[in-house]
């Protein structure tokens, strides 16, 4: 059929691209995402999410070798899932790629995955990332490749009374700052028209802005802001979130790990949220 995927984009990697990471680059992104934690602010080292920055020119090419063009437009950020091997710091050098790993196909549209690396100069690991697309609308009917690993919130948590409960506010400039911070131009964050023409209500926080106020909730409530304890970070994201919102993020120790979601109002903005943390 002509919308059908193409298979053979699977597990192709991108070319490599090359990322100088600065201090002020770092506190730009710190500032953009009113993280309060010291060590980001001074850019003394990366917020989690940041790790997204280095390698966003390595996000979308995947998908380019495996969905329609004419699919293209109904594609969504569905989930989000970091890896993190060491903190990124002032001074360094990533190389980043990435490959589409597969996609299954639903009801309601099909979610395809995206494996991203980043190493350092001397081909260590720094991070891995896992980006799920949700492809809206269109079903391919098949299962094929690999699907991101899982998070899923465990509902026997609601329970018991989170361990941590965090309020949080997004300016109504916040996508103006985040859109230069991160490099993401994407003008359904910027233009109102071009927003509501798309079928939202105007314009949207970009979901890894959203993610971002999430981590610093989680590094700050159960990890003592050290960034450096943060393993794994995982979302998926459940509603858009507008400017000028709240946001409240409610954190569950389960196990060895935390789960957590973020609501505005009685919506859940964030949903499935994993957190994996080193012991100090």
């Amino acid at each position: 059929m002509a919308d059908a995927f193409d298979k053979s984009g699977l597990d192709v990697w991108t070319e490599e691209t090359r990322f100088e990471v600065t201090r002020e680059r770092l506190a730009q992104y710190a500032a953009a995402t009113n993280d309060p934690i010291p060590a980001h602010a001074a850019g003394d080292v990366a917020s989690p999410v940041f790790a997204i920055v280095p390698v966003f020119q390595s996000l979308m090419e995947p998908a380019l070798d495996v969905v329609p063009l004419s699919l293209l437009g109904r594609i969504v950020h569905g989930e989000q899932d970091f890896r993190f091997h060491r903190p990124i710091r002032p001074g360094d050098t990533l190389v980043a790629r990435g490959k589409m790993t597969g996609w299954v196909g639903q009801e309601n549209g099909t979610a395809a995955t995206v494996y991203l690396e980043c190493r350092d100069g001397a081909g260590e690991l720094v991070n891995e990332q896992h980006v799920t697309f949700f492809v809206r609308g269109f079903d391919t009917g098949d299962t094929v490749g690999e699907a991101a690993p899982p998070h899923r919130f465990d509902e026997s948590l609601r329970a018991r009374d989170p361990v941590a409960t965090v309020a949080q506010h997004i300016d109504d400039d916040q996508t103006f700052r985040y859109g230069p911070a991160a490099g993401d131009p994407m003008p359904i964050h910027l233009d109102e028209q071009v927003a509501r023409d798309a079928g939202l209500p105007g314009i949207i926080a970009h979901g890894l802005c959203t993610m971002a106020f999430t981590s610093w909730a989680v590094l700050t409530e159960v990890a003592g802001s050290d960034v450096s304890r943060l393993k794994r970070l995982a979302v998926r994201f459940a509603k858009p979130v507008l400017p000028g919102q709240d946001l409240t993020t409610r954190i569950w120790r389960s196990g060895t790990h935390y789960a957590f979601e973020t609501t505005v109002g009685d919506t859940v903005v964030i949903k499935d949220g994993l957190a994996e943390i080193e012991e100090s």
